[in-house]
């Protein structure tokens, strides 16, 4: 597993915490992921468009043998099974599956863009990928995440829910 990938994952609909646990068992069960690291739950309030239910983010770290769009592509056949329908940008989901870095590196294809174009936007993404590893840096951006997140305004917004107490990925999802 020579590459290293950092997705986060989100649901505001029905069973939240239940579809991000399946989502997080699917990429598990793919003989091509180790899952290395995973953040605790956090609920956040919605971002563009406003007019819905809050959202369960987490953030997780994976290594990985496979090319960015074929991760890209396992993360869109996770979406699809999970019953993710999408009806418009940024509205509800089941379960959202972005990847937010793969390697070190700039990938700028149709379908993929990495790093993810808005997480230096979103508290909802920082603040649980921080978490995973406060080093994190973005090639070709010299400014650390932690001092990125410092200027983000809507940090309220982003609220721990389930802490994982340094535990493993599959620990944060015990019953």
């Amino acid at each position: 597993m020579k590459n290293i990938a950092y997705l986060s994952l989100g649901s505001n609909i029905g069973e939240r915490e239940e579809f991000l646990k399946l989502a997080v068992q699917k990429l598990s069960e793919d003989k091509n992921v180790i899952i290395e690291a995973c953040s605790s739950i956090y609920e956040t309030d919605p971002v563009g468009y406003t007019d819905q239910d809050q959202f369960l983010n987490i953030a997780v770290k994976i290594a990985t043998s496979y090319s960015a769009s074929q991760l890209l592509e396992l993360c869109l056949k996770i979406e699809q099974e999970l019953g993710r329908i999408r009806e418009f940008r940024w509205g509800p989901r089941v379960i959202d599956l972005d990847i937010l870095l793969y390697n070190k590196e700039n990938i700028e294809m149709e379908t993929l863009q990495v790093p993810h174009p808005r997480m230096t936007e979103r508290a909802f993404v920082l603040i649980p990928l921080l978490e995973i590893d406060r080093s994190i840096t973005l090639p070709n951006i010299k400014t650390p995440l932690v001092e990125v997140l410092d200027e983000i305004p809507d940090k309220e917004g982003v609220r721990l829910w389930k802490q994982i107490n340094g535990e493993d990925a599959s620990a944060l999802f015990e019953n």
